[in-house]
């Protein structure tokens, strides 16, 4: 006498049952293989980079950064000092910025020294955290591949020149003095 276990299905609730397990039709599931990550690229405390920097993946900077930085993710160290605008998706600052910041979710942990605008999404400024300029909340488009990158952003840089400048011996000089220099979101 064969036997076969046959689960009632009024008493099997949220269990499986034995002829959905072992069925060909049973639901069949897209197994996803996780995305290739591949390790921050570093700019160590002893580097000193003049020039943009452009980078699909994530960016630790412990040096000197003087340029605009494109990335998709930045930790930025304590030792670290960047001088240019920042167009990240996910920004944590422990070091100094000076520039505007463009970025969808921006911490600012307690060392963090930060003299420029931010333009975000999500800010966190902790305890102790140096912030001077103005914070403006906004909604960000991304590109196809969900990247903030150089080719979406829209930064423009203006800068006001005064035409009435006058030289230290009081004559007028024809040459234009800039006066105040803004980046435009």
């Amino acid at each position: 006498m064969k036997s076969y276990l046959r689960a009632n299905p009024e008493t099997q609730s949220n269990s499986l049952r034995l002829e959905d397990m072992f069925s060909k039709n049973s639901g069949k599931k897209t197994i996803k293989t996780p995305e290739e990550v591949s390790p921050p690229s570093i700019i160590s405390a002893d580097l000193k980079v003049i020039g943009n920097l452009n980078s699909r993946g994530e960016i630790q900077i412990d040096g000197k950064v003087k340029g605009d930085i494109y990335c998709k993710s930045m930790l930025v160290g304590k030792t670290a000092e960047i001088s240019g605008s920042v167009v990240v998706e996910r920004l944590e600052v422990h070091g100094k910025i000076l520039g505007e910041i463009k970025a969808k979710v921006i911490k600012l942990a307690k060392s963090a020294n930060v003299i420029g605008d931010i333009l975000h999404e999500e800010l966190a400024i902790e305890t102790g955290a140096f912030l001077e300029g103005h914070c403006k909340h906004s909604e960000f488009k991304t590109n196809e591949n969900n990247d903030i990158s150089k080719n979406s952003s829209s930064i423009e840089a203006l800068t006001v020149f005064s035409d009435d400048t006058k030289t230290h011996t009081g004559e007028k000089s024809s040459d234009k003095v800039p006066i105040k220099s803004v980046a435009k979101f």
